[in-house]
Parts: C-alpha cells; sequence; structure tokens
C-alpha cells in the first residue's frame, strides 16, 4: 500500500456492500481508492482480525496506518468524498458528522441488505447462513 492509498474492506459478495463501495468516490488529492473484498483474505485480513475488528460487524477503512471501522469508517469516507452525484452528497450530509455516523450506521447496516436485496429476514450467523449473515455488514 502506498501513502496516497485508501483501502476499504467489504463484502463483495453483499450486494449493498458492493452497491455502497462502488459509488462511493473520494477526491484526488486524498489518493486512490482500493475496494478490498474480505473474503480474500491476506495479510490486511489478518491485520484487521488481530486489532480484534469483526469485518462481519463493519466495513473497514485503512488510510495510511490508520484503521477505520463501523461508523468511523464510513464518516471519514464521507469526509474524504467528492460530493459530486447525488449518492455522494447524500452520504456526506449524513455521515460528515461522527455522532450521527455513530446512529445512523448501525441502522442502515442491518435496514439496508433488507432493501437491496428485498429480504423479508434478518439472517445471522447463528442461524446456519453464513454468506447471508455476513452480507448485513455495510
Amino acid at each position: 500500500m502506498t501513502e496516497k492509498e485508501v483501502l476499504i474492506v467489504y463484502d463483495k459478495q453483499c450486494p449493498a456492500c458492493d452497491y455502497y463501495c462502488n459509488l462511493v468516490r473520494i477526491r484526488e488529492s486524498v489518493g486512490d481508492l482500493i475496494l478490498v473484498d474480505a473474503r480474500d483474505g491476506g495479510p490486511l485480513m489478518d491485520e484487521i482480525t488481530a486489532s480484534g475488528l469483526d469485518i462481519d460487524q463493519g466495513m473497514v477503512v485503512k488510510v495510511g496506518d490508520e484503521i477505520y471501522y463501523g461508523s468511523d469508517a464510513i464518516h471519514v469516507l464521507a469526509l474524504m468524498g467528492t460530493n459530486k452525484g447525488l449518492f455522494n452528497k447524500l452520504a456526506y450530509l449524513a455521515f460528515r458528522s461522527k455522532t450521527a455516523s455513530r446512529i445512523l450506521y448501525p441502522i442502515l447496516r442491518v435496514r439496508i441488505p433488507l432493501i437491496v436485496t428485498g429480504d423479508s429476514g434478518i439472517v445471522t450467523a447463528d442461524s446456519g447462513d453464513r454468506d447471508r449473515a455476513w452480507c448485513c455488514a455495510v
């Protein structure tokens, strides 16, 4: 990873996660946005796990040596955003505040996958459908 890279670690098989990560844009001055599928494993996932973070419960953004998780990740992405396009403007308005991010992120983490997939029930890791359970970690 170079100093000009911003890594988003997410579940590419989750429709909501994939949708969000493919729409988010950051300013060129911040660096290059690199999308990393958490399911691929590797040293970055080892580092995230060693930090005690559960990728099943939230996305990760890594900027240099700093790791942001869950609501902090979506907050930092909003601050680095371009504000171009409706999606990025809405993301900035919703997540520019750390407090708002902490309130909204847990709600969206569960509700957005249900909206995107049209699923009527929440699947948990305990239900035996691990792939679908992981999907709720926007």
